[in-house]
């Protein structure tokens, strides 16, 4: 193996004679220790997330207290059986979904290669590099390669990197056989962009390496047969793996409030066992010499501790074991529900939306922050040349069968150019443009030619002019050749005048086939109108076109041309020669020289390319908006591809006012940050029809300790953010603020590798099965096919299970409340002494059989209102995400209803049967408590599960009076069925109770003042009533004659964005590298013999 994986130092690698080079077999990342537990982390961990919900320690807690002798009246082993059940199908669960997650993970890797430092590797074309390697050779004129770096920072153009000129010529067995020498580099850190590395090979000079020699881990090869590198990060040491956070154990809200109320129904608890001591002491100073038939039996006087830990154990279940069982269960069928959902089924891919956890569902309903990818998430990552409009006219705007592609569709072009319109020669040279000013080299395979583009927006315009039939074939390092109407022109190519994002810009300098000198450019409307020429013509209707093209939100170019002299251009070339050999300031001479020649254009027209979204995603957005829920856009593109992308997706409009942050020190970022927050005034801190735009520089700064509480302040009252030019580890950062900050439910959401850390760190997590990889799916909680699904997702699946979690956890903690206070009023007649009202066994299974039927089938089946509503109003997410439904003062209100309701329940039967048989009344008390905790909720669920339960316990009261003397449990129970089922007071009471006891909350209803959206709706779904206007049931937002008094700080934009992704300040100009192609000649692959290739695997 080469270098054999020896380090001199941490950062050296040794390069030794001998070794062989590996070939990368798999298509995809190999990625380790991702999954939640590992086999010695199980453990601890869950134990640790077991026992942070309060109910599972109280139990432990009572669970020792039963250990002491003598204290607990209901045994040792009653609590700590159940609580064992309970860690037991918990762990199960786990494991399980664990174990899940890490088959999909390794699934597309199942031939995994491990490499070192110090290995040579080979990659093919398409495939991804599993570690950062240094580039030593390419099959690519020049020793250059193609990379796509989606997975690290989003951008969908291409990047160029080239290999040193002292290894290019590498690339035989026997040069890769004498390579020896060493690397010296920085040591592992987060920072894409940089690298800072020494190459010493034997026998010749040191020579730098920097970040345009390096592959980095995650990228995948393009355009390129294969390039041969050495590695010098592996594993975490990788700059991919120095961006990942560790994945985190997540609890949802409700399981936090739970908790808190868990442990106000602990202080209850302990009020009431205080309560029943203090009883105790006065009944035993009282009455305690007459009471010897319920004296110790070792006659020692009661002690206050020992009385109140066996009432703390005689009323602990006020707290209901049961409760995490039940949730487990709901939990899990609701994420089979979301699994099974058909509307969230990607028919193109077969695809089903997966709950990869169930433990968050009832989070989706509480979602207020929104941070979303842009590339492969809100987009198909497909650029597609839509319209354009040529000498004023448009074309592409004509209503037309709808194709999978959406591509160009208007026969109206050709017609004019085939039928001699008046605008036949604006078109030609239109199309000559497209096909000549460009980047884009060609292949051919057989008939078919494809084009290697590093911007997929070039790329789109020369298809678009092949269809139109322009079929751009061959390029020589001086000309391009062009096949139209029947014949061939060629272009030779004077000068590339290339693209910067200063300039906006691209032009070439070429001579017609009938040797005119001939300058194209195409660029941004902004830089192209104002060099035009005062004799240019379709101005004004070109604008009026970019405008409509804009509101679209399509990437739109100016396309613009100019004739020029011999004398003017020899002119300007010595100009040109002259600065491309000046050493200070080369860029800026350049960009100043092109400017020079860049004038007096002759408009063509422009053209329209759409970023394709995926399908329904502005109405996703919208409704999503709606919903009040924020949307944040975290991207590693530029910020012009962003803004566009966000108006495409209508969550920016036109109105909108951009509040935009760039600058390049703390005190510059801290001061705009300062100056804005200054000009809003009043307006600080609420939610405002503004957009918030800052690049990943200046994101640097504001982050910074002193800033971020300003910068938070000032993003928090904008309705939009967008972040652009954001490493992974700055998108994770972003989320984990608002997340530390803001007590709201934050959501992440994406598709590739680069959104892994902001998908880990959100409370919840989405991941789109993507074209980038399955990592972001593999790390989330909730895996989509598509960004449309999460508006189901949200809005129904999570508003629902919201409703459902919080319901089942009121109504479990009423019915035990109820059941237990029950005992306190008994107490009151029993002496204190511990006594307990209700049979052992009939205790024991009231939270097992009796009541879980209707708690399961609440928690599985209770809908707020129809899917249909909650799509049509999605206003009436707030409900949920406001979380007013379920906080501590519902909590009290539940516990004083189950206090007069336990009330009722004792203390009507007992006086009704006064002088009657103590069996009954116990028998009335427990059966009229299981019918009132039951019909509490009769409306929410179905009446199979309540008049079904009911059939239970009375079949099971039958059945379990004649078990003594055959089976020996429970000697008191014999013949109570024929005793009580017999005696009328018990059915007058079994009918009469309940209907008490129900009768108030009905009153409480009717007596409801102002209703909520949520009424009106329901009340509209059972009249099917008209549709319902919802403006009155929202907030009012700021107006946009507020926000108007604001600076000019504050600033309109315009909806529109140019279509440019090319790679600025490569390694290699554009020039340089369009120059070191010929397509004419037959392609020499420079690649191994197959005895070589055979040999590796020796």
């Amino acid at each position: 193996v080469f270098g054999d994986n020896k380090c001199c130092e941490k950062d050296k690698i040794s390069l030794e004679k001998g070794h062989h080079f590996k070939t990368l077999l798999y298509p995809l990342l190999v990625f380790s220790d991702t999954a939640k537990y590992s086999l010695w982390s199980f453990l601890p961990r869950y134990l640790y997330l077991q026992f942070s919900k309060a109910a599972n320690a109280f139990f432990l807690f009572i669970t020792i207290l039963q250990q002491i002798p003598d204290v607990s009246p209901t045994g040792k082993y009653t609590t700590l059986l159940p609580l064992l059940i309970i860690l037991v199908i918990s762990g199960i669960k786990e494991i399980v979904e664990d174990y899940v997650s890490l088959l999909l993970l390794n699934a597309p890797n199942p031939t995994a290669l491990g490499v070192n430092v110090g290995d040579i590797v080979k990659a093919t074309d398409g495939q991804f590099l599993p570690a950062d390697v240094v580039l030593i050779s390419s099959s690519q004129p020049q020793a250059t390669c193609y990379v796509a770096t989606s997975n690290l920072d989003g951008e969908t153009n291409l990047k160029i990197r080239q290999a040193l000129l002292e290894t290019a010529e590498i690339q035989t067995e026997k040069q890769l056989s004498s390579l020896s020498g060493k690397i010296e580099c920085e040591g592992p850190n987060c920072h894409f962009n940089n690298f800072i590395g020494t190459l010493y090979l034997n026998g010749k000079s040191p020579v730098s390496i920097g970040p345009d020699q390096v592959l980095l881990r995650g990228t995948q090869l393009k355009n390129t047969d294969w390039i041969f590198g050495i590695v010098v990060y592996t594993g975490f040491e990788t700059k991919f793996m120095q961006n990942a956070v560790q994945s985190p154990l997540k609890r949802s809200r409700v399981e936090k409030v739970t908790n808190v109320q868990i442990l106000v129904l602990f202080l209850m608890l302990l009020v009431m066992a205080l309560v029943s001591c203090v009883g105790a002491a006065f009944w035993n100073g009282t009455y305690g010499e007459n009471t010897w038939y319920i004296g110790k039996k070792d006659h020692t006087s009661p002690s206050f501790w020992f009385d109140i830990l066996m009432f703390i154990i005689l009323y602990h279940n006020l707290i209901p074991i049961s409760l995490l069982v039940t949730l487990e269960i709901v939990k899990s069928i609701q994420a089979m529900f979301i699994n099974w959902d058909e509307d969230m089924h990607y028919e193109r891919n077969d695809v089903y939306a997966m709950a990869r956890t169930s433990s968050l569902n009832e989070e989706l309903g509480q979602v207020k922050y929104l941070f979303s990818d842009k590339t492969g998430t809100l987009t198909c990552n497909i650029m597609t040349f839509k319209k354009c409009t040529i000498a004023g006219i448009i074309y592409g705007d004509r209503p037309c069968p709808i194709t999978e592609s959406s591509e160009f569709s208007d026969p109206k072009l050709l017609e004019n150019f085939e039928e001699d319109h008046p605008t036949k020669e604006y078109i030609k040279e239109f199309l000559f443009l497209l096909s000549v000013c460009h980047t884009v080299v060609p292949e051919r395979d057989g008939n078919n030619i494809s084009y290697q583009a590093s911007s997929p927006d070039e790329a789109a315009l020369v298809k678009g002019a092949k269809k139109l039939g322009f079929v751009f074939t061959a390029r020589t390092p001086y000309s391009v050749t062009i096949e139209a109407m029947g014949e061939e022109f060629t272009f030779q190519i004077l000068n590339v005048l290339e693209f910067s994002s200063n300039r906006k810009r691209m032009s070439v300098i070429v001579r017609t086939p009938t040797g005119q000198l001939r300058l194209y450019c195409k660029g941004a409307d902004s830089v192209i109108y104002e060099r035009l020429s005062e004799d240019s013509l379709f101005v004004k209707e070109t604008l009026t076109h970019l405008e409509s093209f804009a509101r679209e939100g399509l990437r739109t170019l100016c396309i613009a041309y100019i004739d020029l002299t011999e004398l003017e251009y020899q002119q300007w070339l010595a100009m040109y020669e002259e600065v491309c050999t000046v050493v200070q300031d080369r860029a800026q001479s350049l960009e100043h020289c092109y400017d020079t020649i860049e004038k007096k254009f002759l408009l063509l027209g422009a053209t329209a390319i759409e970023d394709r979204l995926q399908a329904r995603v502005p109405e996703t957005i919208a409704n999503l908006l709606k919903a009040n829920i924020r949307i944040w856009l975290l991207t590693g593109d530029k910020e012009e591809t962003a803004v566009n992308i966000a108006y495409s997706c209508k969550l920016l409009s036109g109105h909108m006012l951009h509040i935009q942050l760039n600058a390049n020190s703390l005190e510059a970022t801290q001061q705009m940050i300062d100056q804005n927050c200054q000009d809003l005034g009043a307006l600080l801190g609420k939610e405002n029809d503004l957009a918030l735009i800052i690049d990943g520089k200046t994101l640097k700064h504001a982050l910074h300790f002193e800033v971020k509480k300003s910068f938070l302040n000032l993003a928090l009252s904008c309705r939009a953010v967008l972040c652009c030019r954001l490493s992974p580890l700055q998108k994770a950062e972003i989320v984990d603020l608002v997340k530390s900050h803001v007590r709201a439910i934050t959501l992440a959401i994406g598709d590739g590798a680069n959104d892994v850390g902001m998908i880990q760190t959100a409370h919840v997590g989405v991941g789109i099965s993507g074209n980038e990889g399955m990592q972001a799916t593999n790390n989330s909680d909730y895996a989509i096919a598509q960004f449309s699904h999460l508006e189901k997702l949200l809005l129904v699946h999570g508003a629902w299970s919201y409703f459902r979690v919080t319901k089942c956890v009121l109504y479990c903690f009423y019915k035990n409340v109820v059941l237990y206070i029950i005992e306190l009023w008994f107490a009151f007649v029993n002496g204190f002494s511990g006594q307990i009202l209700f049979e052992r066994w009939c205790i024991s299974l009231y939270n097992v059989i009796f009541t879980s039927l209707p708690t399961i089938t609440l928690g599985i089946f209770e809908q707020c209102c129809s899917q249909e509503s909650l799509l049509r109003y999605p206003q009436l997410y707030t409900i949920s995400q406001t979380g007013d439904i379920f906080n501590i003062k519902v909590l009290w209100i539940q516990c004083i209803n189950a206090f007069v309701h336990s009330f009722i329940l004792f203390w009507l039967p007992t006086k009704m049967l006064k002088h009657g048989n103590s069996f009954i009344v116990s028998n009335i008390c427990q059966r009229a408590c299981y019918s009132v905790s039951m019909m509490f909720f009769f409306l929410q669920f179905s009446h199979l599960a309540i008049w079904g339960s009911i059939l239970i316990w009375l079949v099971f009261f039958t059945v379990y009076s004649f078990f003594w003397p055959t089976i020996p449990i429970s000697p008191e129970m014999t013949g109570q069925a024929s005793m009580v089922l017999a005696c009328p007071y018990f059915w007058l009471g079994f009918f009469l109770v309940p209907i008490v006891c129900l009768i108030q909350n009905v009153i409480w209803k009717s007596n409801t003042c102002s209703r909520t959206l949520l009424e009106v709706v329901r009340e509209m779904e059972s009249s099917r009533g008209q549709e319902l206007d919802c403006s009155g049931f929202l907030s009012p937002e700021c107006s946009l004659y507020a926000l108007c008094a604001l600076t000019a700080s504050l600033c309109f934009a315009l909806a529109g964005g140019y279509a440019f992704s090319q790679v600025e300040h490569a390694v290699i100009s554009q020039e340089e590298l369009v120059r070191s192609y010929d397509t004419t000649k037959s392609k020499t692959r420079r690649t191994f013999s197959t005895a070589f290739s055979e040999s590796i695997f020796e």
